[in-house]
């Protein structure tokens, strides 16, 4: 495995390190859009707004499995960059017992405490069975749903990039054959999407487990040691990750407040659908990150300045060249995502299209922030990368949706989000430059990890 990290990456070879990450946040953010889909297509659009409303606590939740996986495989690469393959083992474990332990409890509270959730998060009386059917269904999987989340970024740890993504491409068929047969034919509603997802991130976390418990070499289960400071490290490592799904959650709940205030719940439908297309479109830059991140982190481990240096002006070609493209397929395409959720012809149509070429525009600045945030986490400069997604996620969003509709009214809204990337980059840009300027800064300026 870390003769595979220790290559040197040009620009083609690392994107086809990266692409199995790539393509694995892709069916995750499916996993989600496909479950939209079939509500809207065969439930209605205000089972769809409920599903948007209950997100929020399912985004809170996933948070900690990513924290883990980014914060935490960070620690364990640069463990094994410095040739310490048992303390790495070591340490893994630790953080798989953690993540299944705080999914376990996620499961339990979350069930007990669906409707008051579903309230608190401003399910309206028609919303509110909707909502807590899709809620206490989903919340039964918070433990495969943290540990799948956590095993992503540890296949490619591990040196198992594609089978982290066979894993996943599979989870993710199953969920849309599930999703068909559990909403359709046996007409199950929104707990049946729910239940379809449920099934299919079972796949890689099941799977995970087994494989890092017979694995004969490489990173794979042993007896758990938390050593001094690793869940601190890994959770601030994993900050930045966090934050944005923290972040997303109140971003959620705020838009879902301001849709209804300006148009009702069919607002929240539509802000639904233009969510669900950037988790599309994101998976490419968040897959990105992911997947490069070890390299990074086993450089940053053994101390090679040149190879990080090289790996930084790839990724910027690559961020640069995406962001136009994904830009100009998003608004392009806007008439195509609002077909798939609301029906031609109506103002739900017509509203969501709309929104979506105003909301195109984040295109064309989310991929630096975002590769630069996942950059910094594997550097173990969670400081600078939860710097970074704090103010894109939260800060700069929340200031945004809540002027910006003052003056524009929903158009402030799907506004709100451009703004807050293109603010952004006024942050994300300078330390990126001022970390890598010099080929002495990427391992001069930082304290080299224990």
């Amino acid at each position: 495995m870390s003769q595979s990290l220790a290559k040197d990456f040009n620009f083609h070879s690392l994107l086809k390190f990266a692409f199995p990450s790539i393509i694995m946040m892709i069916f995750m953010s499916l996993y989600s859009i496909v479950d939209g889909f079939f509500i809207a297509q065969y439930v209605d659009s205000m089972a769809l707004s409920a599903a948007n409303i209950v997100y929020p606590a399912v985004s809170i939740l996933l948070a900690v499995g990513i924290m883990f996986g980014t914060g935490g495989s960070a620690v364990v690469a640069a463990k094994i960059g410095q040739e310490k393959q048992e303390e790495a083992n070591r340490n893994f474990s630790a953080l798989t017992l953690t993540t299944l332990i705080i999914g376990i409890l996620g499961a339990v509270l979350g069930n007990l405490f669906c409707r008051q959730i579903c309230s608190l998060l401003g399910a309206t009386p028609v919303l509110m069975d909707y909502g807590t059917a899709y809620l206490r269904t989903i919340l039964s999987f918070a433990p495969v749903c943290l540990l799948q989340a956590l095993f992503q970024s540890f296949f490619v740890t591990a040196g198992r990039p594609g089978l982290g993504l066979s894993l996943t491409v599979s989870a993710g068929i199953t969920n849309m054959l599930l999703d068909y047969l559990f909403v359709v034919p046996l007409h199950l509603g929104v707990a049946g999407a729910a239940l379809a997802t449920g099934l299919g991130q079972c796949i890689p976390a099941v799977a995970g487990i087994l494989y890092f418990t017979f694995a004969r070499k490489g990173l794979r289960f042993t007896r758990p040691e938390f050593s001094k400071g690793l869940l601190s490290t890994s959770c601030f490592n994993g900050s930045s990750e966090m934050v944005s799904n923290l972040s997303a959650a109140v971003v959620t709940y705020l838009f879902n407040m301001l849709m209804l205030k300006f148009e009702g719940e069919i607002g929240v439908a539509a802000i639904t659908a233009i969510l669900y297309g950037q988790f599309l479109f994101v998976a490419l830059y968040l897959g990105y990150s992911i997947g490069v991140a070890p390299v990074f982190s086993f450089n940053y481990g053994s101390r090679n300045k040149q190879r990080l240096i090289r790996l930084y002006r790839i990724s910027i070609r690559f961020v640069v060249v995406s962001s136009v493209i994904i830009a100009l397929v998003a608004a392009f395409g806007s008439p195509v995502i609002s077909a798939v959720f609301m029906q031609k012809g109506t103002y739900g149509f017509e509203l969501t299209r709309h929104g979506g070429y105003l909301f195109s525009i984040a295109y064309l600045f989310c991929g630096t922030n975002i590769v630069a945030s996942g950059i910094f986490t594997a550097l173990s400069d969670g400081k600078t990368s939860a710097l970074i997604s704090f103010l894109r996620t939260f800060v700069f969003i929340v200031l945004s949706a809540l002027l910006l509709p003052l003056v524009l009214g929903t158009n402030g809204v799907w506004l709100s989000i451009p703004v807050a990337e293109f603010l952004t980059l006024f942050i994300s840009v300078p330390k990126l430059s001022r970390y890598f300027k010099d080929p002495k800064v990427a391992t001069e300026t930082q304290t080299s990890p224990n």
